[in-house]
């Protein structure tokens, strides 16, 4: 393999023939380069996928509440239906060991106020659970606990930019913020990875909004996370399951789509694995097509370069050169035009996926590139296809008789 004499030859042969060893390997660099970039498109929209969910837990399920579309056990349609506390207790005691963390939320909005400043802001009322589901970042102070549950305190915690907005460059932290005419102690101020709107949100005790606020008992929307221990199918069986059981608790016909309804991660995990598995696999066909071309175009140019030499070879053969030394020889010299012409393309299409970027992120394609593992496979790829590549014209060559081989012309 390391024999200079050998690579010598190689590239003397390789010289004689620039022009079809260049289009050959051309075709070969085109094909890793297609597929390159396909790929790495491709994981781009992977990239897309999940951002959508970077600031939620992946195993979060919604059920939220509606009007009833249809008439039920002596109800009439256009029914609000309106959870309750009861319905979260409900929750917490009949689903255990499937359930990791619920939390209720009531929306509302107010107006902030702080000094000269003031801003208009939503508000979510929730329990301490809330900031495992939501993925919310404490950059000062504290989330919300327990006791400011219990004790329906006016606690609050404030987004980043609520704090940049009101209090500019002072400490929000500790301080009482005027929210309807009613003071409030900000405990903790956060980040979130959802955007400014996620950042310029109020978070306070849910039992604390519904005393201030209708001295009521009413929960706007629950949101739980299911156990990870569930596959995606158990877990999209598990979200179904709760649909049923609230549909049935709270008189809702079965097939009505609106009084109640329930969203989980894991269905919209599974419908965009399928689409991205289709695209996947148009990848690897177009992939393996271009890469197949190259392949044909190297054993080709094999071809070639073994008919253009028979009498050489021949007189190799009669010098007492082994079958297998000539084999070796053809099959270096298409293992090394493929192998420098795949890594032209592979290093030229990592090169246009850095310049792409984000620059298509409004297709839906976020930072698309190619992993460590994914190189090693072409390598691996490469290597294979250039000993398919010779491998006939190295047999060919191995079988030619000196005798015949002499009279060539």
């Amino acid at each position: 393999m390391f024999d200079r004499d050998r690579w010598s030859e190689i590239f003397e042969a390789i010289g004689k023939n620039k022009l079809r060893t260049f289009l050959s390997g051309f075709t070969v660099a085109l094909g890793i380069l297609i597929f390159t970039i396909l790929l790495g498109l491709g994981n781009g929209l992977l990239n897309s996928f999940l951002s959508s969910f970077v600031d939620d837990a992946q195993n979060i399920i919604f059920v939220r509440s509606g009007n009833t579309s249809k008439a039920y056990k002596g109800f009439q349609e256009n029914r609000k239906i309106q959870f309750k506390n009861e319905d979260l207790e409900f929750i917490k005691d009949n689903y255990p060991g499937q359930v990791e963390f619920v939390t209720p939320r009531v929306y509302r909005g107010g107006t902030a106020r702080y000094g000269k400043e003031s801003g208009t802001y939503n508000i979510r009322a929730v329990n301490p659970d809330h900031q495992y589901l939501e993925k919310t970042i404490m950059m000062k102070g504290r989330y919300l606990n327990q006791a400011d549950i219990k004790d329906r305190t006016k606690n609050i915690v404030i987004g980043r930019l609520i704090e940049k907005d009101l209090f500019k460059k002072e400490d929000a932290l500790g301080k009482m913020l005027d929210i309807d005419g009613i003071p409030y102690k900000i405990i903790g101020v956060f980040q979130d990875s959802g955007g400014d709107n996620e950042e310029r949100l109020i978070y306070m005790s849910y039992k604390t909004v519904q005393l201030l606020y209708g001295n009521n008992d009413h929960v706007s929307q629950i949101n739980l996370s299911y156990n990870m221990a569930m596959s995606t199918e158990q877990a999209i069986a598990f979200s179904k399951k709760i649909e049923e059981d609230f549909k049935e608790r709270l008189k809702v016909a079965p097939e009505d789509q609106s009084g109640v309804r329930v969203q989980s991660f894991a269905e919209d995990i599974k419908e965009t694995m399928v689409i991205l598995g289709g695209i996947y696999m148009i990848i690897f066909v177009i992939g393996i097509g271009t890469l197949i071309s190259g392949v044909i175009g190297i054993g080709n140019i094999m071809t070639f370069s073994v008919k253009e030499r028979t009498k050489e070879l021949g007189i190799r053969k009669a010098l007492g050169a082994s079958p297998r030394s000539i084999i070796a020889m053809v099959l270096q010299e298409s293992v090394l035009i493929t192998s420098i012409a795949g890594y032209l393309g592979l290093i030229l299409g990592i090169l246009v996926l850095k310049l792409i970027g984000n620059n298509l992120e409004k297709f839906f394609i976020l930072n698309p590139k190619v992993d460590t593992g994914v190189i090693m496979v072409a390598t691996m790829v490469l290597i294979f296809f250039g000993l398919l590549a010779g491998y006939i014209p190295a047999r060919r060559a191995a079988r030619i008789k000196p005798i015949i081989a002499l009279r060539d012309e």
